[in-house]
């Protein structure tokens, strides 16, 4: 049984950490704070995940655009980066790469050697699926890049971390039910179902 990535920590603790970073980057995008019912709720999903025993070994951060999800795959990168936590069987420690879903296609036609690495790496934030075209083409060879990698990853239980503004039956459609129904078995969903922070009114960025 493959052992479950969790943070070191208490529920509380993350919690405390995952907001201090989403504030320090509204802060970098030189907008104001507040808090809200809908963020307090994510924060304690992804906190409670992060710290507790769980067949999933990924997230899907899902909701429209603009509502944060970004903003919470990146405070989670920097929380790593804080921790500096020691993997158990090298002398590195643990970070995330987070890479657009674009990226991910433009890799497998332009860079296949750099996309068969990033398919198996430890830790891996896929940010905006659905936005990349489901098919390339190189030499006469048709790759679907995202669906491969995802498969690889489920296939070695990756920990992976995806924010979509593709509801999960969009996903269904889009991707088809083999990849649906593997993602269900992977990931915890976070549903962000605020309206989008990307105006005057609100105040986080997603």
């Amino acid at each position: 049984m493959k052992a479950r990535f969790k943070l070191p920590m208490s529920m509380e603790q993350v919690y405390d950490h995952l907001l201090a970073a989403i504030m320090a980057e509204v802060a970098y995008r030189h907008r104001c704070f507040c808090t809200n019912e809908y963020l307090e709720k994510q924060l304690n999903e992804m906190a409670h995940w992060l710290t507790s025993p769980s067949s999933k070994f990924g997230i899907l951060l899902c909701g429209g655009c603009g509502n944060g999800k970004s903003t919470m795959l990146k405070a989670f990168q920097q929380l790593l980066n804080y921790l500096h936590i020691p993997k158990p069987y090298n002398d590195g420690t643990y970070g995330i790469q987070i890479v657009d879903a674009k990226y991910i296609a433009y890799l497998c036609k332009n860079n296949y050697e750099s996309y068969r690495k990033l398919i198996s790496v430890d830790m891996l934030g896929i940010d905006d699926l659905g936005t990349e075209p489901s098919e390339v083409m190189d030499y006469g060879n048709v790759y679907t890049p995202v669906i491969d990698l995802l498969t690889k990853r489920y296939e070695e239980q990756l920990f992976t971390i995806i924010t979509t503004n593709l509801t999960p039956q969009q996903i269904r459609e889009h991707y088809g039910d083999r990849i649906a129904d593997r993602l269900n078995e992977m990931v915890k969903k976070i549903v962000f179902n605020n309206a989008t922070y990307r105006t005057d009114s609100f105040v986080a960025p997603g």
